[in-house]
C-alpha cells in the first residue's frame, strides 16, 4: 500500500449517478488486452480494464534481444478473431515502418521484445478505459442491484476508486512459481522472471546454476554460455526432466490447439484431465529446437579450444538448498540412480515456471464462485466460473443473455480446458467466446470445427459429426463438471 495521503473513494465519473460498466476486466496482460481490442468496436459493450503496473509490461525480465515468441505472428491479440482489426500485429508493423523489414526477414515468429512493443501500442490505442497503475483491493457484489463493486488504489498517489460493473473478467495472470525446496532463500537467488535485472551481478560470480527445464531455462543458459569465457564463471544447468525436451510443433499436434480438442478435454473426467496435463508438458513447456541446437553448436565451438566449464544434469531434482555468506549448496537427487549428491554455486537462477493463484481480492465473493475439490476454479466450457452459470450446466454456447453477474477467467483453466489455456494462439478464440457470452450473439465468428482428426469416440465431444460413416456411436452418460461452493 502506498504511503501517500489517501483521499475518499472516488467514483470514476463526473456525473452524480455513478457509471456502470458492462464488465470490469482485472489484470491487463495479452489476454485481457486482446479483449479490450476486440470489444473496442462493439457498441453494446463498455468495459473497464485495470492493472496495477504503471504500463503494459510482459515478462520484461526475459526480454533477451534475440528471443522469439514460440507462436506465429497471427497469434496476436486479434487476428484469429478479426483479421481486419486495426489492432493487428501487421498493422502495428505498418504504422511503425517495419512491415517490409519483417516481410524480408521471413520469420513467422516475432521477437518477444517486438511483441511487447506491439502490446504497448495496442494499450495506447484502445482508449482511456484501460487504466494502469490501479491495484484492485477487493471485489464485492451488490445483490440488490446485481452489480460488482470493484475497489482499487492508484499505486502512485494512494487515491482510491470505486467502480461498478455487471460482469467480471479475471486476467491476473500466473505469478512466478518457486518449488518448496527453494522458497524463502537468503542471498540473491533470482527467478527467471527477473533474470535481466540480475544478469550483471550474476556474471561477477565464480559459478552460476540454472534450475529448470523449459524455454526460459534454455534461453538463460544460452545467454550466459555466450559470455562464460569472457567473465570466467562455471555454468551449470540442472533439470529434473529425463532429457531436454523440444517443444513438439508438428502440424497434427498443433491441431490440438483447436475448439474440438478443448471440447474433448473438457468432457473427460477430472482424473483423466490431470493425467493428460502431466503428460503433455512438452506440448507447451518444451524448448524450441533451434535453441537446443544453438546451445549444442556453441558448446561444440567452445570445446575446440578447451573443454567448456559447464555441467548439464538431467534427471536431477533439487531436494534442498543451504546458503552461507558466499554460495548456495544445492542438495540434488538423480531419479534414475536414486542417488543424492550436492553442488556448490554462487549464483542461482530458478527458471521454475509460473502457476495460477486465486487473487485475494476475490475473497468477498468467494461464495458466488464455483470451485472444484482441490480448491481451483470450476471453469465452465464457456470460461465462466460464477456459481449461477453452473446451475445451468456446462454450456459451450454461453448463457445467451450475457449473464448478469457472470465471472469469466483468462488462463486459469489449464485443469479444465487443457494445455491450450496459456497459448497466445487461443486468446482470440477465448475472447470471442467471452464476448458471445456477454452479448448473446457472435460479434466474431467462433470456430467450432477446424481439425482433420477426431479426438474422441463417435458421438462424443470433439469427435466430429460422423455422418455417413461406418462407425456407430453407442450411448454414453454425460459427465458434467462437478462444481461446489467453497
Amino acid at each position: 500500500m502506498s504511503d501517500s495521503p489517501r483521499t475518499p473513494d472516488t467514483p470514476d465519473t463526473a456525473d452524480t449517478a455513478q457509471k456502470v460498466y458492462d464488465f470490469a476486466a482485472i489484470g491487463v496482460g495479452p489476454f485481457n488486452l486482446g479483449l479490450a481490442a476486440l470489444s473496442d468496436p462493439v457498441a453494446e459493450l463498455d468495459g473497464l480494464f485495470l492493472d496495477q503496473k504503471p504500463e503494459f509490461d510482459w515478462h520484461s525480465g526475459m526480454m533477451l534481444e534475440d528471443a522469439e515468441l514460440q507462436t506465429p505472428f497471427m497469434s496476436d491479440l486479434v487476428t484469429l478473431a478479426d483479421p481486419t482489426s486495426p489492432f493487428s500485429f501487421l498493422n502495428f508493423l505498418k504504422e511503425n515502418g517495419r512491415l517490409y523489414p519483417f516481410y524480408i526477414r521471413e520469420r513467422f515468429y516475432p521477437l518477444r521484445a517486438e511483441f511487447n512493443d506491439y502490446c504497448r501500442w495496442v494499450s495506447r490505442g484502445v482508449g482511456d478505459n484501460v487504466r494502469f497503475g490501479r491495484r484492485v483491493e477487493s471485489v464485492e457484489f451488490d445483490d440488490g442491484r446485481a452489480l460488482y463493486t470493484v475497489r482499487s488504489t492508484e499505486t502512485a498517489t494512494g487515491r482510491t476508486h470505486t467502480d461498478l460493473a455487471r460482469r467480471l473478467v479475471l486476467g491476473t495472470g500466473t505469478p512466478p512459481y518457486v518449488p518448496p525446496a527453494c522458497r524463502d532463500l537468503p542471498g540473491d537467488a533470482v527467478h527467471s522472471s527477473g533474470y535481466l535485472y540480475a544478469k550483471q551481478d550474476l556474471q561477477k560470480k565464480d559459478s552460476i546454476t540454472v534450475v529448470g527445464s523449459g524455454q526460459s531455462a534454455a534461453e538463460i543458459f544460452y545467454d550466459l554460455l555466450q559470455e562464460a569465457d569472457t567473465h570466467g564463471y562455471r555454468l551449470n544447468w540442472v533439470t529434473r526432466s529425463p532429457r531436454f525436451f523440444p517443444l513438439e510443433y508438428t502440424k497434427l499436434t498443433l491441431e490440438m490447439t483447436s475448439p474440438e480438442y478443448a471440447d474433448h478435454f473438457y468432457s473427460l473426467p477430472e482424473h483423466k484431465r490431470e493425467e493428460l496435463v502431466a503428460s503433455q508438458k512438452n506440448l507447451y513447456k518444451g524448448i524450441d529446437s533451434d535453441v537446443i541446437d544453438a546451445i549444442y553448436d556453441l558448446l561444440y565451438q567452445k570445446s575446440r579450444v578447451a573443454a567448456p566449464r559447464v555441467r548439464l544434469m538431467t534427471n536431477t531434482e533439487v531436494t534442498g538448498v543451504d546458503h552461507d555468506e558466499q554460495a548456495y549448496r544445492l542438495e540434488l537427487r538423480n531419479s534414475d540412480q536414486e542417488r543424492d549428491f550436492a553442488l556448490q554455486t554462487e549464483g542461482l537462477v530458478l527458471a521454475t515456471g509460473y502457476r495460477y493463484q486465486v487473487p485475494d481480492f476475490l475473497e468477498p465473493i468467494a461464495d458466488r464462485l464455483a470451485w472444484d475439490g482441490p480448491g481451483r476454479f470450476a471453469v465452465r466450457r464457456d470460461y465462466r466460473v460464477d456459481l449461477a452459470a453452473h446451475e445451468g450446466g456446462p454450456s459451450a454456447e454461453g448463457a445467451g443473455d450475457g449473464g448478469a453477474g457472470a465471472v469469466y477467467v483468462q488462463n486459469a483453466e489449464l485443469h479444465t480446458h487443457g494445455f491450450v489455456s496459456p497459448d497466445l494462439g487461443m486468446g482470440a478464440y477465448r475472447n470471442s467466446c467471452i464476448l458471445r457470452g456477454m452479448l448473446g450473439r457472435e460479434p466474431y465468428t467462433v470456430e467450432r470445427s477446424i481439425a482433420f482428426q477426431e479426438f474422441g469416440a463417435p458421438g462424443s465431444s470433439g469427435a466430429g459429426t460422423w455422418e455417413g460413416e461406418d462407425l456407430t456411436p453407442l450411448p454414453a452418460d454425460d459427465a458434467p463438471l462437478e462444481a461446489s461452493n467453497r
